[in-house]
């Protein structure tokens, strides 16, 4: 429910004064329901997001890092003496595997001022913000010439320790409001909420292009988008869908959730139940995939006035246009220029910070931290293509293959085939304007020669995995580290005409050393070896990690003095929760540690913080609670001399802020005794 004891702000924030009417807080409740237009019916699961709820308002959710930033008035402080309401403050949440909303805290101080904030809008690098304010200059309210204080649109950059950059966009004017920005995918758009002259009813959806740093002029979506009622709350999908609020006629409730496709001709639809109510029902956002988002009601069964819901539909939204996919023909030929036949081809999409998205695509890597021989260090590598679970493609006598590849994408394209060496290629679908794009890849003979081998205990023909592999070229002092598989086996490949020095190590055994030479092998060759490790008596065998060690996570970045992690800034934590699957037995502390900037009480409680979310994203990702304890030391454990007044580097300060992950517990496997031959 929009209350009518906030009029003013709400003129333009919450769709410009929407109606209200009475309605009663009771138990948050759970809604599974079947989404039916034009004869079809898809399954969309709504619940309440209970714990960021209040019992006042409560909205306008944007994807934000992990979690999502929205608004709401339930934080007990300063009030807008209009309402006696307190003023709106942005919070972010982090989110759990299902996209339910966890414990939410404030966002930013920065922006968080003593006025009304509202709806915000990201840019896809999350370094960018636009959001809603209440018209401020220096901190002091403005008012137009009817005596009023109207909202404007900001925008903020991202600094090294807050938002900062704080700048009302140049298409404001005293005398109008403009609010709740909505970024398109692409950077180049913005659309807002404004009863800027030239529209046609209370508040329109407008655009305004941006090209580098400069912005157009306003321009009005039209009668075909607009009515003569208020249109407000914005959001554009991947696809080019618009989704907004508005109160026009013919709808469910007081205010209905509508899109519309921004092509030729656009056609506005009413999303129907249970996205509308005869409630209140606005600020909608979906996920790329189109099977998950978060939007707000003021319908029965809420937690407070206005609540923020999530909804899972498995089957995407009815009537939402499937994102534009290019038809691309994929070539794969030798060095010739003739065609590879039945070659496998996997194409897989590539995150913002080039890891490939997807799950099983990476290997654990244990290494020792060259700081601290104490140490160890988590590492990502990427599995042989072979073992991905993503289904090859496989090439034709002419030598293609076809794929089905979504618009605005990143991805890289593999091709592996017995005989031939690896090739990969990185492809972008950004900006293609071709129906079916052709792509080429070449596949050479292999110009090395592949040794591969076993590792095995000494006396038995019992494979050792795990065995840490080394192979040092003495040609140009390069190295480069292999694990033995669950058969002990391994295969690296050897530049011709160089000696290599090979170790091969694994804890409770001996040591083996060797040296060989590629001189005099063609390009081609195979060479072949059996290890053998003896161990040592009474060996007990575990994996590359054992209790009482210490594992530095040197690489998860957090946001701004808080304790949310960033989008793709987690891949440690990816990789200790594929390390702590492939050991289910395994527990650990996670310890957090800032740097000295800040004071003591305060780096302490943020290090707690941060480690508690650093379990939570581990919980989130299938390990149990019970096997996670968080500790958070603050900057009481600093690895260099930069304490407080010590003039140090950003890079001498981040060398500080680091999560260790100690080892409290790792069975292993019963005792065997090995009856090693004698000499």
């Amino acid at each position: 429910m929009l209350s009518k004891i906030i009029p003013v702000f709400l003129f333009a924030f919450l769709v410009f004064s929407l109606p209200a009417f009475s309605q009663q807080s009771s138990k948050s409740k759970s809604s599974d329901k079947l989404y039916e237009r034009g004869g079809k019916k898809k399954e969309v699961r709504v619940r309440n997001a209970n714990l960021i709820n209040t019992e006042r308002l409560d909205f306008s959710p944007q994807y934000y890092l992990n979690g999502v930033v929205f608004v709401s008035s339930g934080k007990e402080g300063p009030k807008d003496k209009n309402t006696n309401e307190p003023f709106f403050e942005l919070f972010y949440a982090d989110t759990d595997r299902n996209g339910m909303p966890l414990k939410p805290e404030p966002f930013s101080v920065e922006i968080n001022s003593q006025r009304h904030e509202g709806p915000v809008t990201f840019s896809r690098d999350m370094n960018r913000v636009y959001f809603t304010r209440n018209n401020l200059k220096n901190g002091v309210s403005q008012k137009n010439s009817k005596g009023t204080t109207g909202l404007k649109i900001y925008e903020a950059t991202r600094g090294p320790n807050e938002w900062e950059n704080v700048k009302e966009l140049p298409f404001n004017s005293d005398e109008f409001n403009c609010a709740h920005p909505a970024l398109s995918p692409d950077g180049t758009k913005l659309y807002f909420s404004s009863d800027m002259p030239g529209g046609y009813g209370s508040s329109d959806l407008w655009v305004v292009e941006k090209s580098g740093d400069s912005w157009g002029a306003p321009v009005n979506l039209g009668p075909e988008v607009n009515s003569a009622g208020r249109d407000g709350f914005p959001f554009v999908h991947e696809n080019g869908s618009l989704f907004f609020a508005s109160d026009r006629p013919g709808g469910i409730g007081n205010t209905d959730i509508y899109f519309v496709d921004l092509g030729e001709n656009p056609v506005v639809t009413n999303m129907g139940e249970p996205f509308n109510s005869p409630y209140d029902d606005l600020g909608f956002i979906l996920n790329k995939d189109g099977t998950q988002g978060y939007f707000t009601s003021g319908r029965e069964g809420g937690f407070g006035r206005d609540d923020i819901y999530t909804f899972e539909a498995p089957d995407g939204i009815f009537g939402l246009d499937e994102p534009a996919v290019l038809a691309v023909t994929i070539t794969v030929t030798d060095e010739a220029g003739n065609p590879v036949n039945e070659a496998k081809v996997r194409v897989l999409e590539r995150a913002s910070d080039g890891f490939l998205e997807g799950d099983n695509l990476y290997d654990v890597e244990m290494v020792p931290n060259p700081d601290n021989p104490n140490e160890l260090l988590l590492k990502l590598v990427r599995r042989d293509a072979d073992s991905f679970q993503t289904p090859a493609l496989t090439t034709m006598k002419n030598g293609e293959a076809y794929a089905d590849l979504r618009a605005d994408k990143q991805y890289i394209i593999l091709v592996n085939k017995d005989g031939y060496s690896n090739s990969e290629l990185m492809y972008s679908t950004a900006g293609s304007t071709e129906e079916n794009p052709k792509v080429s890849l070449v596949m050479k003979k292999p110009a090395c020669i592949t040794y591969s081998g076993f590792v095995l205990v000494d006396g038995t023909d019992t494979p050792l995995s795990d065995a840490a592999v080394t192979f040092i070229n003495n040609c140009d002092n390069t190295a480069q580290i292999l694990r033995s598989d669950d058969d002990g086996e391994f295969e690296y490949c050897l530049a011709p005409g160089c000696d290599y020095s090979i170790t091969a190590e694994k804890r409770g055994y001996s040591t083996f050393a060797n040296k060989i030479s590629t001189a005099g092998l063609a390009p081609g060759s195979e060479m072949m070896n059996e290890i053998r490790l003896s161990p040592f008596e009474n060996t007990i065998v575990s994996g590359p990690v054992e209790e009482g060690d210490v594992i530095i996570l040197q690489n998860i970045y957090y946001d701004f003095g808080k304790s949310a992690i960033r989008t793709g800034a987690a891949r440690e934590l990816d990789a200790l929760a594929t390390l702590m699957n492939k050991y289910p037995s395994m527990e650990i502390e996670l310890i957090a540690h800032t740097d000295s900037r800040g004071s003591t009480e305060f780096n302490l409680d943020l290090s707690l913080k941060r480690a508690e979310s650093a379990k939570n994203y581990l919980t989130n990702r299938g390990i149990t609670d019970a096997r996670i304890k968080a500790f958070g030391y603050g900057e009481s454990q600093l690895r260099n001399e930069c304490a407080d007044g010590v003039d140090c580097t950003d890079e001498e300060h981040e060398f500080n802020r680091r999560t260790e992950v100690r080892i409290t517990k790792i069975d292993k496997p019963v005792k065997v005794e090995y009856r090693v031959k004698k000499p």
